[in-house]
Formats: C-alpha cells, sequence, structure tokens
C-alpha cells in the first residue's frame, strides 16, 4: 500500500532547509510542524494579470485554475460578447469556447502577430485567417490600454477605440510561483524560474523541485527555457520522485512541443521557431507546404500546413510548425524524434512513411516539406 498523506485546503507557511522542517497552515488556521527528508516543490505559476484601469472589476477573469473555468461556465450563460487578452494557446482555447457559445469574441495581442511564442509570423498569419473565418474578430500589434465599466465589465478601451465586452479574460502568460522559497538560498535561475539540475534537485540540497515553477533547458540551444505544459511537468516530476526517493534520474533537455485543437483544426509546433533562432545567433533556412491529410482522390482528406526549419550548412532540423484539420499531434511528434536525433532534412526527406488512401497521401508532408529544405540547402553549396 502506498503510504501517503494528502493534506487538502492546507498551505505551506515556511521552510527551513537547515532543521528540514515546514509549517503548514490548515483551513481551521492550525499550525503543525512537519520534518522531511527530502522536499519537492511543485508551486506552479500564476496568470499575469495585466495592472491595467478596471482589471479587478467583475467580469474580467485569468484562466488557470478549475474555478476559473467554473466561473467562466457561468458567465458564459449571460454573455453577449467578450474580449481575450493574449493570443497563445490559452487565449485561443478560450476565444474558441466563446464563439462555438455564439458570444461575439474579440482577441487582442500586443505582438504584431498570433502565437509569437510558437509560430512565426507567416504561419501565423495563415492561423489567424482560419480563427476569423470562424467568426472572431483578431486585433494585433494592438494594446488594451484599460477595461471599461463602473460595477462590472462593459468593454476595453484598445488604442482609445472602445470594445465592446461582457467578459475579459487575460491571457497574458503565467509567471513561475517563487515567493514561498525567499530567502532559502534557493536560486532562481536567468527565466526567473527555479534553477535545478538534471536530477531536479535546486541549489539547496534535499530540495527538489518540477513543474512550471522550474527553468528548463534547450536540447537545441542549451540556453535556460521557460517550458510550462503537462507534458513537461509530469517528466520533471518523476525524476524530481524518483531522486528524492533515493534513487537515480536524470532529466533530459527539451524541444518544446506543443499542440491544441480549435474550431475544426489543429496546430503545434516542435523546436525553434525563425525568430527564436535568429534571436540566440543561429542562421536558419525553411521551407512551408500544404498538403493533404489523406489521398488527393479520396474523399474526406484535409488540408495540412508544414514548414520546416533547418541550420543551412549540415541541413540539422531545429524547428517545425504545422497547421491542419487532422493527425498534427503525430507530425509533431515525428519531428520531436527528428530534433532529437539530431536529423536533417535530407534525412528526413527520405523517411519510409506509410500510405493508404484513407489515411495518408502517398508522400507525407512533413517528408515534402523537408525535401524542399534539404534542395535549398544543396543550392547554397
Amino acid at each position: 500500500m502506498m503510504k501517503f498523506n494528502l493534506r487538502l485546503e492546507t498551505v505551506v507557511r515556511s521552510i527551513d532547509p537547515n532543521d528540514k522542517i515546514i509549517l503548514l497552515e490548515d483551513k481551521e488556521n492550525k499550525i503543525e510542524a512537519l520534518k522531511y527528508d527530502s522536499l519537492i516543490l511543485a508551486t506552479g505559476a500564476d496568470p499575469f494579470v495585466i495592472p491595467i484601469k478596471g482589471h479587478d472589476l467583475p467580469g474580467v477573469f485569468a484562466m488557470r485554475t478549475v474555478n476559473d473555468g467554473k466561473a467562466m461556465q457561468e458567465m458564459i450563460k449571460t454573455a453577449k460578447s467578450a474580449v481575450v487578452i493574449g493570443a497563445g494557446f490559452i487565449g485561443l482555447e478560450t476565444a474558441h469556447a466563446f464563439a462555438t457559445n455564439k458570444i461575439k469574441t474579440t482577441i487582442v495581442e500586443v505582438i504584431p502577430y498570433i502565437l509569437p511564442a510558437l509560430f512565426d509570423e507567416d504561419m501565423a498569419d495563415y492561423t489567424q485567417k482560419k480563427i476569423e473565418e470562424n467568426g472572431v474578430n483578431v486585433m494585433v500589434g494592438k494594446r488594451v490600454d484599460a477595461i471599461l465599466g463602473k460595477d462590472k465589465v462593459e468593454g476595453v478601451s484598445v488604442g482609445g477605440d472602445e470594445v465592446e465586452a461582457d467578459v475579459v479574460v487575460m491571457a497574458a502568460g503565467i509567471r513561475p510561483r517563487t515567493d514561498l522559497i525567499r530567502g532559502l538560498g534557493v536560486e532562481l535561475g536567468v527565466t526567473r524560474a527555479i534553477r535545478v539540475n538534471p536530477r531536479m534537485e535546486t541549489s539547496v540540497s534535499g530540495i527538489f523541485a518540477a513543474g512550471d515553477c522550474v527553468e528548463s533547458q534547450s536540447s537545441i540551444t542549451g540556453l535556460p527555457c521557460l517550458y510550462q505544459l503537462g507534458t513537461n511537468a509530469v517528466r520533471q516530476g518523476t525524476t524530481a520522485g524518483i531522486n528524492a526517493a533515493g534513487g537515480y534520474a536524470a532529466n533530459p533537455r527539451v524541444i518544446c512541443s506543443a499542440v491544441s485543437k480549435i474550431f475544426d483544426f489543429e496546430l503545434g509546433a516542435v523546436g525553434l521557431s525563425e525568430y527564436q533562432a535568429a534571436k540566440v545567433g543561429f542562421q536558419t533556412l525553411s521551407a512551408s507546404i500544404t498538403g493533404k491529410t489523406r489521398a488527393h482522390y479520396f474523399p474526406g482528406g484535409k488540408e495540412v500546413r508544414v514548414k520546416i526549419i533547418a541550420e543551412p550548412v549540415l541541413g540539422r532540423i531545429m524547428g517545425a510548425q504545422i497547421v491542419g484539420g487532422e493527425d498534427v499531434a503525430q507530425r509533431i511528434n515525428m519531428l520531436s524524434v527528428a530534433i532529437q536525433k539530431e536529423m536533417t532534412a535530407l534525412e528526413l526527406s527520405t523517411a519510409d512513411t506509410s500510405y493508404a488512401p484513407p489515411v495518408a497521401e502517398t508522400v507525407e508532408p512533413v517528408a515534402t516539406a523537408a525535401e524542399i529544405v534539404a534542395k535549398k540547402i544543396r543550392r547554397r553549396r
């Protein structure tokens, strides 16, 4: 039997790393000291609420917890219009939920294109058009100046123009939750998340950390990064648990695979975008193609757009972005393995992929995109 002692509705008030004691406070305000041999910090992250006028009005939400979702479901029952601030996955998924409930929806993104942490501008523009086809108004390169209303939300001001809204959702990213470790000597990394070694141990012996509060390392650049998704959190938690229990495990560096589905299409990215690569000094070549998920003559095939990014000398694949009607996740997984194994565009273009008219095109679109990249590299030589 697993001897878990689960303490719900209990808050950790302090940690003493010298005597290895934590102080707990339960819902009845009872304080208890608890001794530990190993400690794992899994404090997660908080949504970033932009400190603009009206941010605390009723009807303003940050999408993070189950309770946030329940409150949003109640608002959807009566709301006629909504504004989503931020065009990452959370923002797009929330806008999808509003639009499918027949709520007039506007997305406002301060960067000049949507999905700036995952997509390059060309793929973002392609995705934006598909979102707009589903009735969502997308405003990029715009900033929300204020949230308007007296007793509740009535709208937002965007560059002096008013956009009507009964509901406003802050989807402007998350920040690692590190308040608990202040003064303990637990070091933060350059991303302001907790710095850990491959065993997920912090700079304080016996204290481990995992999840959205932790800094990762990119396997492509070797640099620190934030990869705040459930897949990474599970791997980190497993590694931290094994080591905290006296075993040995090392967490691999990350490639930052991410997928989502909105409306009737899927989207995903892995590795570096062209912008991210250039930011750290890497040169790249890329190619994009639009293909089909099934044989062109077979009914039911859906459009899929694939972009592959590679370094221009040896052709090592550095990243990819995909938008399509189906099977995006498995193509992203395929490209994740290709990046992990340091495959070149030429090697990927010759992959022995399967074919059957009801489920796959004769030549896999990923392989076609890789072939175009490989040809570009050959022409440079």
